[in-house]
């Protein structure tokens, strides 16, 4: 898109260029306020692409946090950050906010170097409050410091969102979570607090009980504090007989207060303000809808408008960029139903992930057999495990950004037991405008020292297929196979199943002096630049090594000892990956043979496009073609033996 292009801004919006703008706004204003805020975002989202869905849905209460609290001095935690488009622009953004996700652009997400109100870098999910109550309690003493923790989109389920509860319940800080309770993370939220939270939405007892004892509690503010404590024991007292359970926040010592309608503005205000003089840790529920404001968002599949990509603002048609070849994802998604049919063993698994791993495929058609635990990393990996014991065979998929999280369960509760449990990491590799927060560079390296652990990648879609099929035979124990974001590069590849040999890669092209090893995906990227080593007369090897662990001892005895020089190419980190792996077998086998390490340096690679960080990384087709012309002219390479 063009990045200098001019968006029509609203009479209020232009106005407002900071917190302390919105501020002068007069209370009544705010709405009319939030409504041009929110036609910005949907003006430049559909034509630039990022999260329309979750920004769209906290519109108003972006705008009564700002509004209320003196940001940045009061700190607002986002958690994951896809819904904070709204504080951007609020926050002195609004006329960088078309670069948003572009290459050397705005971060799509909060982050503390762009900007002081961006106080803490976030991307993953359910950190916020985790991140709040530390910089409340380092804040000690400070009373003109507010902490603020807006959390959502799902992120209540997962551990460290409970842990972070749990603490902040027995310190003495005034930090105040903020639910955006809208019932979805990307797919529809499941589990039971999920459950337990539409319980408090949805009974109309509790909602009226609950007025009136606001109305009570709002008239005694000036009365005293005995008449206050009692209003607040009759209140406690009331949500736990009502909601025939105790109130689950209120057992971890926050003061709970809501449901409120996230979409009002002016309640919101007026809400924050009375909680901004509330003492210890509060909890607000605010009922919101993902999608607010924009039809086709609102009323349609949130799923898909969660991040929409491109679309026509005004039909509401998402435009879907054609393309010849399936998703990586979705040839997951086919080839694990047609092995669970096959196998009645094979069972899949995802934290939050159905839609995005494909995994709705079998959900839909074997939903006894698939199972998303929410956003819930750790718990996927070890309920996997489990499952393990008892013979079954998981399809555990996370991206490969949120395998981080669990490292520690598949160290200790898979690869230590030796348990057949198949890792399918998808988004392997730079995904693009999600940008550092999202990119899946290192579980080449953190899985490659794992005793037990299989460590392989796909080149294509066929070689996907054959892969699952293999991790699922008997006796393989831990098996990761990880994959990228977007489309392979067959058009034909529903081909029968056949087995992998562990440890086995092939020979694509002989040739002389160079050989180029390739781990995954990118060795299309060496498929590509052979066309131009042809036209230039160029004889290069390329070996798809498939599997990182074990390597292919056969090969790379072959290739120390035919050839001059080596390039491994990885969509990796390259510390510690596959280009390390090499270079170790090199050194224990005493060769002697100059090599070069392709991949991702040892540096957070921030957004862009896949091409555009391919070749910043110096991994792309072109990077190939000049490193194997480096190679020809010099010897400054590495020297290992």
């Amino acid at each position: 898109m063009d990045n200098n292009k001019k968006y029509s801004q609203g009479p209020l919006l232009k106005k407002i260029n900071c917190p302390g703008d919105l501020r002068k706004l007069t209370k009544r204003k705010l709405p009319e306020f939030a409504k041009e805020l929110r036609q910005y975002i949907i003006d430049i989202v559909s034509e630039n692409g990022g999260h329309l869905g979750a920004s769209l849905g906290v519109v108003e209460l972006t705008v009564a946090l700002h509004y209320i609290f003196n940001t940045p001095e009061d700190q607002l935690v986002w958690d994951v950050g896809h819904q904070a488009y709204g504080h951007k622009i609020i926050t002195g953004r609004k006329d960088l906010f078309p670069s948003n996700r572009i290459y050397n652009g705005l971060s799509g997400f909060p982050k503390r170097s762009e900007s002081v109100f961006d106080t803490f870098g976030v991307g993953h999910s359910s950190t916020s409050i985790s991140a709040a109550l530390g910089m409340a309690i380092a804040n000690k003493g400070r009373n003109d410091k507010q902490h603020v923790a807006i959390i959502g989109d799902g992120s209540m389920s997962a551990g460290i969102a409970f842990e972070g509860l749990n603490h902040a319940g027995v310190e003495n800080t005034n930090l105040l979570v903020i639910l955006n309770d809208n019932c979805m993370s990307i797919d529809p939220a499941v589990g039971a607090l999920k459950q337990y939270l539409t319980n408090i939405s949805t009974s109309k007892v509790y909602n009226k009980t609950k007025n009136n004892i606001w109305e009570i509690l709002d008239r005694v503010k000036k009365m005293g504090p005995d008449l206050q404590g009692l209003a607040k024991k009759i209140e406690r007292i009331v949500k736990s007989t009502v909601l025939s359970e105790s109130n689950y926040f209120e057992s971890l010592n926050f003061r709970y207060f809501g449901p409120i309608d996230g979409h009002d503005t002016v309640s919101l205000v007026d809400t924050l303000s009375d909680l901004k003089n509330i003492p210890g840790p509060k909890i607000l529920h605010c009922l919101t809808v993902k999608g607010k404001g924009y039809t086709p968002a609102e009323k349609g599949n949130k799923t898909k408008w969660h991040a929409p990509g491109l679309f026509n603002k005004e039909t509401g048609e998402i435009l879907k960029k054609e393309s010849k070849n399936a998703k990586y994802q979705d040839v997951f998604g086919e080839t694990i139903i047609e092995l669970a049919e096959a196998n009645e063993q094979i069972v899949g698994v995802t934290p939050a992930m159905l839609t995005g791993s494909s995994l709705n495929k079998m959900m839909s058609k074997m939903p006894e057999r698939t199972f998303d635990v929410g956003i819930a990393e750790q718990h996927a990996v070890t309920f996997s495990a489990g499952m393990a014991t008892q013979g079954k065979i998981p399809f555990c998929n996370i991206y490969s950004t949120f395998m981080q999280r669990a490292y520690d369960q598949v160290v200790h509760d898979v690869a230590l037991q030796n348990l057949n449990v198949v890792f399918c990491l998808d988004r392997g590799g730079l995904v693009g405008a999600d940008g550092a927060t999202h990119h899946g560079v290192f579980d080449l390296a953190f899985f490659r020292c794992l005793p037990n652990m299989i460590v392989s990648s796909p080149m294509n879609e066929k070689e996907l297929r054959n892969l699952m099929y293999t991790a699922q035979l008997p006796n393989q124990g831990p098996f990761s196979i990880r994959y990228p974001r977007g489309s392979g590069v067959l058009t034909d590849w529903k081909t029968p199943l056949e087995e992998i040999p562990i440890g086995s890669g092939e020979k694509i092209k002989d040739g002389e002096k160079i050989a180029v090893l390739s781990i995954g995906h990118p060795g299309n990227f060496v498929i590509a630049a052979q066309e131009t080593f042809k036209k230039e007369g160029l004889n290069i090897a390329h070996y798809n090594m498939r599997f990182v662990k074990p390597l292919d001892a056969k090969i790379l005895h072959e290739v120390c000892s035919k050839f001059e020089s080596i390039i491994t190419i990885e969509d990796g980190c390259i510390h510690g990956g596959f280009g390390s792996a090499v270079l170790e077998f090199i050194s224990n086998n005493n060769y002697q043979i100059k090599v070069k390490m392709l991949g991702v340096p040892d540096e957070f690679i921030n957004h862009g496009t896949q091409d555009e960080l391919y070749s910043y990384c110096n991994y792309d087709a072109s990077s190939i073609i000049n490193t194997v012309h480096e190679i020809l002219v010099t010897s400054n390479v590495s020297q290992v033996g």
